[in-house]
């Protein structure tokens, strides 16, 4: 049986703490988060099994989040329709030595991806991984059944996208090229027989055909790409920045433009763009890079708007502010604190009809400094509204990173009901509820 949950409600100041605690109940909320605009509701523990990247779906009145896994070889399914009371359903073993961190679905499909787990992330180089993705029927969405596999030749797949319909669109490695995955059209018309239908990759990316990498530049595709409702384009985070494709032949993709972010914000030969969301009803896309250093032991990582009023011509509008501390912390800085400070993950499954579609609120997480809300009401002028950060780590999950032991906020989604999923590398599964201004109605009750 579940244990209640102990709620913690904030009184009317601003700035929530919560007491801490050297010891956490199961599916009980830990204590000693600190919050802004922001109080938690609810918790999981998943079975001593943190998330990763998440999706979610609804069933009548019931509600489902799948998760992939950083340090555990599978996903797991999460029965969220008491927000209060989440259940820890199940775990599906995934394949061995192999990242199954990505999940992606729509309707009755779910795709996941697979990556040989490198040794710096708990990977055995001995023994084989492996790669590609694998597809699931989850139209009884407690018993998800494999219905087929696809392999990509060469390193797996990462954060793939799969907005529903005929085609899936994959960061996939690729036989004959270099620098990092690329863009890969899937037809998944017939789950079971999933068809290659068309690639696209940067310039010096195709090594097979005599291309070569420009020194000390990134090149590859983090994912996912995002497609316009019309399906005729897609705008997407390559290393060095944004690129817009026309896919309305998806076995031709053609560039549009592109918005390089290297320099200034790289460290020569990592990446530059980790994460781009367009708003296409307001022209707009969000992006960001990815800390990947302990304490910023690099360039400086960024948030922020790009206009593309003109798609040809995309310009960066805005930066947002930089997280600072709250008051009475012991370190001036997040970069003191430890561990990757920096933007990570954003409300990217959007294409789901359960998950908040983006107005004014961009939820971002943050890792050492957990979640971040910002309001872009005024694209110019981005405001930071709220933030919720987890309690500190009891225990170590995983190597990564391999130092300091702090907080490190992973992966955010965000149902229509307004609640607000968010994991952590060293904790669980918390659920959340915004206050902060322009709080958006929810569109389901």
């Amino acid at each position: 049986m579940k244990r209640s949950l102990l709620i913690f409600i904030p009184v009317t100041v601003v700035l929530v703490v919560a007491a801490l605690t050297t010891r956490v109940a199961a599916d009980q909320i830990p204590q000693g988060w600190k919050a802004h605009n922001m109080q938690p509701v609810g918790y999981s523990d998943m079975d001593g099994r943190p998330p990763f990247k998440l999706a979610i779906k609804r069933v009548g009145d019931k509600w489902y989040l799948y998760t992939g896994h950083l340090w555990h070889d599978g996903w797991s399914i999460v029965d969220v329709t008491d927000p209060a009371n989440p259940k820890y359903v199940k775990f599906i073993p995934g394949m061995p030595n192999s990242w199954n961190i990505q999940v992606t679905l729509h309707d009755n499909l779910m795709i996941g991806a697979l990556q040989p787990k490198v040794a710096a992330w708990g990977g055995d180089p001995t023994k084989p991984g492996s790669e590609g993705i694998i597809i699931w029927d989850i139209s009884d969405p407690l018993n998800p059944k494999e219905v087929s596999r696809w392999k990509s030749g060469a390193g797996g797949t990462h954060r793939n996208s799969y907005p529903g319909g005929r085609y899936a669109y994959l960061s996939s490695g690729y036989p004959g090229y270099q620098g990092g995955n690329i863009l890969v059209i899937l037809d998944v018309s017939d789950p079971r027989n999933p068809k290659e239908v068309g690639k696209w990759a940067q310039p010096g990316m195709n090594k097979a055909a005599g291309e070569t990498l420009r020194p000390n530049t990134p090149y590859g595709f983090h994912g996912p790409a995002v497609v316009s409702p019309d399906g005729k384009t897609s705008v997407m985070a390559f290393s060095p920045g944004l690129v817009a494709l026309d896919i309305s032949d998806p076995a031709n993709p053609k560039e549009i433009s592109r918005l390089d972010f290297s320099p200034p914000f790289i460290n020569a030969g990592s990446q530059s763009l980790h994460s781009a969301l367009p708003l296409w009803d307001r022209n707009l896309v969000f992006v960001a890079s990815e800390a990947s250093n302990e304490r910023c032991n690099e360039g400086l990582n960024f948030a922020g708007l790009v206009d593309i009023k003109d798609i040809k011509r995309p310009r960066l509008m805005s930066l947002f502010p930089l997280p600072q501390p709250p008051q009475g912390e012991p370190y001036k800085n997040f970069c003191e604190k430890g561990g990757r400070f920096g933007p990570h993950n954003i409300n990217h499954e959007v294409h789901l009809p359960d998950v908040e579609k983006p107005g004014n609120l961009i939820y971002l997480t943050y890792f050492n400094a957990g979640l971040r809300v910002f309001d872009i009401k005024d694209p110019i002028s981005p405001q930071e509204t709220g933030w919720f950060i987890p309690p500190p780590p009891l225990k170590r999950y995983g190597p990564q990173p391999p130092n300091d032991l702090v907080q490190q906020s992973e992966d955010v989604l965000v149902d229509t009901r307004g609640y607000i999923y968010l994991d952590d590398k060293h904790w669980g599964l918390f659920i959340l509820k915004y206050s902060g201004p322009d709080q958006p109605a929810p569109t389901v009750k």
